[in-house]
């Protein structure tokens, strides 16, 4: 057997084993779940515990998949309770199991259709993720009101603001909406840099693919003093700064390769 065959093989292997192990966590972590739910409904109304049991699934999934590595860096904040907009660009949808290693508990702005998942569906809404209908203006406006309510109850939100993830790698222009909450909510924005996920998951391709990725977490960007009149500003200025954040990995990746 050749080499690449035996690559190909154990990624088979390793992909099939990493699939049944996060099919088995999903099962054990939806009851979990709802008994923390369950538990601190009358002291925690903005659902952190819950939350944060359910981001875990994620870093159990991590240890106990070989092909992948996840690494955080950065300034991680002090105050896990203190209320963030936390934006980064999107590779991948392995962005999501990355981003929930980071330290603290935030509220997830997800696409409708993942409510819909059995299981994974029940444990988002357990834990106060926010629904967003694409095309629905009334549901948008909606899923704001429901950030800034998640922020007044001492929760961080996380939202990507370029809406998608990336076809081609590079990052695309950022929206509004994460910034006109942070700015109507004034509260800082966390900015997070994410590479290496895109080869987590091959297109057209059930098995995962190996990779050493990482979310670095960049300086808070303050909104006080800001109004609507700013959230272009406020905007542009964070896609810059994670712009440029994903250069100098990508350099430092060069420079050890």
């Amino acid at each position: 057997m050749s080499r690449l065959m035996q690559t190909t093989a154990a990624r088979t292997v390793l992909s099939a084993w990493a699939w049944v192990v996060l099919a088995v966590l999903i099962v054990v972590f939806t009851p979990l779940v709802a008994v923390t739910r369950l538990v601190t409904a009358p002291f925690d109304s903005g659902r952190y515990h819950a939350g944060y049991l359910f981001r875990k699934l994620a870093v159990v999934h991590q240890h106990l998949n070989p092909l992948w590595k996840f690494t955080v860096t950065g300034n991680i904040p002090d105050d896990p309770r203190h209320p963030y907009v936390v934006v980064a660009n999107h590779e991948s949808f392995v962005d999501i199991l990355l981003i929930s290693h980071l330290p603290f508990e935030m509220k997830w702005m997800s696409k409708s259709e993942f409510f819909k998942i059995p299981l994974v569906g029940w444990m988002m809404t357990m834990a106060g993720d926010i629904k967003l209908v694409r095309g629905d203006k009334k549901a948008s406006a909606q899923a704001l009101i429901d950030s800034r309510d998640r922020l007044t109850k001492q929760v961080s939100v996380m939202i990507f603001p370029e809406g998608t993830r990336s076809q081609t790698g590079e990052l695309a222009e950022f929206r509004d909406g994460a910034f006109r909450v942070a700015i109507q909510a004034g509260v800082p924005v966390i900015p997070l840099a994410v590479l290496g996920t895109r080869d987590a998951l091959i297109k057209h391709d059930w098995r995962f693919g190996s990779t050493d990725a990482e979310v670095r977490v960049l300086d808070p960007i303050p909104t006080v003093g800001l109004t609507k009149a700013d959230v272009p500003d406020l905007r542009d200025r964070t896609r810059a700064v994670v712009a440029a954040e994903l250069e100098a990995m990508r350099a430092e990746r060069s420079a050890s390769a």
